[in-house]
């Protein structure tokens, strides 16, 4: 008798979620701290480098207009680096319902303070990655569709966690 295939829709949808959400998490913090300023990367530099990029960073979360000067600061000097650490552990698997749980959370996030911002008329840079980017229809689709796939991940991964994995499901015999 054949066994089931371990690789069905949700389990597919999982592993997509993981490399797409995950390396896009990953590659956003790591821009964020890192790459504008990349000229000053001599290791001397590079505390000088992190901060300066960090204060630039901080400028794109202030003209969004939504949080105080001491929320503007915590979230500019800790956001990057949670995404680099939140993208790593989902893309590594480990607990996944934990920390995609967590990924889900800040996408949705994301994508209402990038609507708020796009219904509001409001002309400025969506602070996503190093590059700056204006916030458009685009960009809120990008963030639906990301959005869409977080949930979607951490939906089946709740329901694959409640199944046996077909490798090692007890054989018939």
């Amino acid at each position: 008798m054949m066994q089931s295939s371990p690789l069905n829709f949700r389990r597919a949808i999982i592993w997509i979620g993981r490399l797409v959400l995950g390396g896009i998490f990953i590659y956003a913090g790591y821009s964020k701290a890192f790459l504008p300023n990349h000229t000053l990367w001599p290791l001397f530099f590079l505390k000088f480098s992190i901060s300066t990029n960090l204060a630039n960073f901080a400028l794109q979360v202030e003209a969004f207009k939504m949080l105080p000067p001491w929320g503007v600061q915590f979230v500019a000097h800790t956001l990057p680096f949670t995404e680099i650490i939140l993208g790593l552990l989902v893309l590594i698997g480990w607990r996944l319902r934990i920390w995609v749980s967590f990924l889900t959370v800040i996408m949705l996030g994301f994508f209402v303070v990038v609507l708020r911002a796009y219904l509001l008329h409001m002309d400025i840079n969506c602070g996503c990655f190093a590059t700056p980017e204006p916030i458009g229809l685009r960009k809120i689709l990008e963030d639906a569709g990301l959005s869409a796939l977080a949930l979607l991940t951490t939906y089946f991964a709740f329901v694959e966690a409640r199944k046996p994995h077909p490798w090692s499901a007890p054989q018939p015999t």
